[in-house]
């Protein structure tokens, strides 16, 4: 009981760990940084009155910050998850949040639990930073499914506003200012590197990269090719956004797919009670001539066996 008690009390402070690095992130980051608001976050910054160059320059240094920061110890395991969920703290303050919560997870344990002094250090710290980490996670799995989902709809976009008459760059403005995050955000930067001289293919070709989504790397070649070539972009990203959207039908089946296999087998996996015996299957009685009765399976009940006199042959 006593045992139960104390892992109760451990899953409530990794519980607690969660909480405190969500709240701790929304209060200082605001809520458009919860992926969840309807005005994504570039332009809620141009909104409070921030210069267009220093917006570019905040969202910039968060999609790169914790990839230049690899040569931390132990940090490069976590920091392409960290980049791919462009999470606003940077590497030192998600250390430092590390450090805070396993103090706290401690001094909980130590108020909650009688465990000895290691055992209390070496938990405390497993909370902090595994909580962190999987925070991390969360939030990085989140915003790729986020990503994955908007990229259709976006191409779209961009589509119909080539067919008005609008050219590649306004469109890319068109999805920055309609989308909501996380790739409204994305194609903002996007548009303002291309204000400033940026090649616009390359500019893709790089979210393609720090996503490292496939679809958004189609999304760069067309372009690309496009650039070099010539053509009608606007039947290309048409056909482009229907193979994205295929893909991702394809990859919601599969996964459902891949639940009622999982589901199927564990069921199949259960002992099954043995089948009820059918009639012809039931062993047919007959009486022997010397009056024992004896039990002949998968014999004819309604045949009479003919009995051999005695003394023949």
């Amino acid at each position: 009981m006593q045992i139960g008690t104390e892992l109760l009390i451990y899953g409530l402070i990794f519980l607690s760990v969660l909480a405190l690095v969500e709240g701790l992130y929304l209060t200082l980051f605001g809520k458009s940084i919860s992926l969840n608001a309807r005005v994504n976050r570039r332009l809620e910054m141009l909104e409070k009155g921030l210069d267009r160059d220093q917006v570019l320059e905040q969202l910039r240094k968060e999609m790169t910050q914790h990839m230049r920061a690899r040569g931390i110890p132990l940090y490069a395991l976590l920091a392409e998850r960290a980049q791919k969920a462009n999470i606003a703290f940077t590497p030192l303050q998600l250390i430092a949040v590390m450090v805070v919560l396993s103090v706290l997870a401690f001094l909980g344990l130590t108020v909650g639990t009688e465990a000895a002094l290691p055992v209390r250090a070496l938990a405390s710290v497993a909370i902090g930073v595994g909580g962190v980490c999987t925070w991390v996670n969360g939030k990085a799995s989140k915003r790729l499914g986020l990503i994955e989902e908007q990229l259709p709809d976006a191409v779209e976009l961009m589509v119909r506003a080539l067919r008005v008459g609008h050219p590649f760059v306004a469109a890319i403005n068109i999805v920055a200012s309609e989308v909501p995050d996380p790739l409204g955000s994305e194609f903002g930067v996007i548009a303002d590197e291309v204000a400033y001289g940026r090649d616009i293919g390359e500019a893709l070709k790089d979210l393609a990269e720090r996503v490292g989504m496939q679809d958004l790397r189609f999304l760069a070649v067309a372009v690309t090719i496009q650039q070099q070539s010539g053509g009608n972009l606007a039947e290309v990203l048409a056909g482009l956004a229907k193979v994205i959207r295929s893909r991702c039908r394809c990859r919601s089946s599969c996964g459902a797919g891949a639940i009622r296999s999982t589901s199927s087998g564990a069921r199949s996996a259960r002992p099954r009670p043995p089948a009820p015996a059918t009639r012809r299957q039931r062993c047919a009685r007959f009486r022997e001539p010397t009056g024992s009765t004896v039990s002949r399976p998968f014999s004819n009940p309604g045949t009479k066996r003919r009995s051999r006199p005695r003394g023949s042959g």
